[in-house]
């Protein structure tokens, strides 16, 4: 049988099913196919068992991205914000073994993947169409909450997360690709984004790492990563949590909307929310354009090297043109 990496976009997506289904067994779960609901780092399904009505989220991670010590360092943090009453995250299943981080095997594959299952949460995905300027001041509140509880926490041993920095996001080992490698670049566009790339860098250099500024946070409070339960906002998908600057929390807050008019006001709902909670002096306030435009060109690159998934595609091209505006500001405003 070809490798997994060898085979064709469908074919890799029927192995990934058969794996999901082989899961259940580990968690003693009699339930019809595990549903895709999303593939971008890790393949996550929807899991209904007809005859209790119970309904479960598994992902199956992808391989080589995280390690089981750094899931398992995921895991634990989110637990700790659930359980010290910060925020609502997911809840992890144990398996029949009682270890949350499952292994499992295909024979396409050339290691077992690991696989984490999470009760089900209610709610609804709040959409940038929504009249959203309430629900991200609750949003920046939240945030805030989540920062101080990172600052105050003890990690435990060996704890392990990526770092998203300006060298791991745009510049030497990036850890989603090369921003050059965006859909849709020519000659024109790549050297836009090279001077918008070399003055995030140095501004973020100024900036600096100070622990007020910079630590462990979600890495990815986009719009789908969050479900609205009546005055709940829910807190979905550690994936990409590890240590960078606070504000870019805010910035993934609009991903993939960057551009769009109501962003400015938006921050401003953000910014106030946070406040509730936490100081933000105001050149730290003043900084955040330059997030938003590092979120936005990290975003260029995993658009570029994510192009078999469905957000890619729908992306693509037009995400790279409408980026073109939003440099050009940064430069005006900042350069």
């Amino acid at each position: 049988m070809p490798a997994f990496d060898e085979l064709p976009h469908d074919e890799q997506l029927r192995c990934l099913a058969e794996l999901a289904t082989s899961a259940l067994a580990h968690y003693g779960i009699a339930a019809s196919d595990p549903v895709l609901i999303n593939l971008s780092e890790n393949a996550t399904y929807k899991v209904d068992d007809a005859g209790s009505g119970r309904r479960w989220a598994m992902r199956v991670h992808r391989d080589g991205y995280h390690s089981r010590a750094a899931i398992a360092s995921e895991l634990a943090w989110l637990q700790a914000l659930r359980n010290d009453g910060v925020v609502v995250t997911p809840v992890p299943v144990a398996g029949t073994d009682g270890e949350l981080i499952q292994s499992v095997a295909h024979p396409a594959m050339r290691r077992p993947r690991h696989v984490v299952l999470f009760e089900w949460e209610s709610g609804e995905e709040p959409s940038e169409k929504d009249h959203l300027t309430d629900k991200f001041r609750i949003l920046g509140e939240v945030t805030a909450r989540m920062h101080r509880h990172s600052l105050g926490w003890t990690r435990p041993p060996g704890f392990e997360r990526l770092t998203w920095d300006f060298d791991t996001s745009l510049g030497t080992t990036p850890h989603w690709g090369s921003w050059r490698d965006g859909m849709g670049l020519d000659a024109d566009k790549t050297a836009l984004f090279a001077e918008t790339v070399g003055l995030i860098g140095r501004r973020l250099e100024r900036f600096g790492k100070a622990p007020g500024r910079f630590g462990l946070i979600h890495c990815d409070m986009r719009l789908a990563n969050l479900l609205v339960d009546g005055d709940a906002v829910k807190v979905l998908d550690f994936d990409d949590s590890g240590f960078s600057w606070h504000l870019y929390d805010a910035a993934t807050a609009v991903s993939f909307f960057e551009h769009e008019p109501q962003v400015p006001e938006l921050m401003a709902a953000w910014v106030e929310g946070y406040r509730r909670v936490l100081d933000l002096p105001a050149e730290d306030e003043a900084e955040i354009p330059t997030f938003v435009m590092l979120r936005r060109m990290l975003l260029v690159a995993w658009i570029g090297s994510h192009s078999e998934t469905d957000l890619a595609q729908s992306m693509g091209v037009s995400y790279t043109a409408t980026t073109v505006p939003l440099c050009e500001g940064y430069l005006s405003r900042f350069g």
